[in-house]
């Protein structure tokens, strides 16, 4: 399957298992704890997406400081952003992975995935590509009629 079928199917079942969830836990706990704790996920989520935000922006400045190219940074950053929608996002199976995704030790770990396995092969694919238009040889060409 392509990745935007999968995408499609994640975005549509997603929502019918968190209504279930939702339900079944509004069922054994009751309705308004049910919403207090959704609620409190969402303002925890927004503290630690405010929080991990700005140590991540820090390393990002000392890491240009230092002359180096904040990699880890660049990559964590988005990751950072998906965690906080996901946890402000209403669903038991968004807060986990939301809150996974604001985990430092997990996020790097998702961060390096990610440059070893897209970053460095589209780099090598840009370097051969760079090569192969330094193999071209100079001349001029015109045309007798």
């Amino acid at each position: 399957m392509k990745i935007f079928q999968i995408l499609f199917l994640v975005v549509l079942i997603i929502p019918f298992v968190e209504i279930y969830l939702l339900i079944q836990v509004g069922g054994v706990i009751g309705a308004f704890p049910t919403i207090l704790l959704v609620v409190f996920t969402a303002v925890l989520g927004a503290w630690l997406l405010k929080q991990q935000g700005f140590a991540t922006f820090q390393r990002f400045q000392e890491s240009l400081a230092r002359g180096e190219v904040p990699a880890y940074e660049m990559v964590e950053g988005p990751i950072i952003l998906v965690g906080g929608a996901l946890l402000l996002t209403p669903g038991f199976i968004t807060d986990i992975i939301g809150f996974a995704c604001l985990i430092p030790q997990f996020r790097r770990k998702i961060a390096q995935y990610v440059i070893e396995h897209y970053l460095v092969q589209a780099g090598a694919h840009f370097q051969q590509r760079k090569e192969a238009e330094n193999n071209v040889l100079e001349g001029e060409f015109s045309k007798e009629e």
